[in-house]
């Protein structure tokens, strides 16, 4: 893994705090999709979601200057979106960790990091719209729980992050 991204994968604190401190203004979010879908099976399972259920699939880029930085993808269980938690759904270009690491009930479970390679579906929806498709990506996932109601967010470092 190259060392630069290290930190950026290790980090617990806020995504987006740390993108806007390395990009201030040139921060923004892209909304790709959102809709209703079927998580990947290790998704569901992670969540203890029932394999087949629907969940709310939310995908963005996030971007430096216009260039691609992050990948990101969210999947939020129907039961999540209760109560206050309903405003999820609503976030639009909106970054979904301003929201998050605002709400003091916020628990975030471990850490995992992943390498993919272009096989990977993933892959290539992170991938998607490169001027070159690199060998490899190294991303991470977490559940968060907003008021003990679970949801994944899963980011991927696209080449080039970090630098300006």
């Amino acid at each position: 893994m190259p060392g630069h991204l290290w930190p950026w994968l290790l980090d617990r604190g806020s995504l987006t705090r740390r993108l806007q401190q390395a990009c201030g203004k040139d921060f923004n979010v892209q909304l790709l999709r959102q809709n209703w879908a079927r998580p990947q099976r290790n998704e569901a399972r992670a969540l203890n979601l029932q394999l087949g259920r629907l969940a709310l699939l939310r995908e963005v880029r996030l971007k430096c200057a216009q260039r691609d930085w992050v990948f990101a993808r969210t999947i939020i269980p129907a039961t999540t979106l209760t109560g206050a938690e309903r405003r999820l759904a609503g976030l639009g270009n909106r970054s979904l960790g301003s929201l998050l690491f605002r709400d003091r009930s916020l628990r975030r479970g471990a850490l995992e990091i992943a390498c993919l390679s272009p096989a990977h579906d993933l892959f290539q929806l992170a991938c998607a719209n490169q001027q070159s498709t690199p060998a490899k990506i190294w991303g991470r996932r977490s559940i968060f729980f907003l008021h003990d109601k679970p949801l994944m967010v899963c980011e991927f470092f696209l080449p080039g992050v970090g630098r300006r």
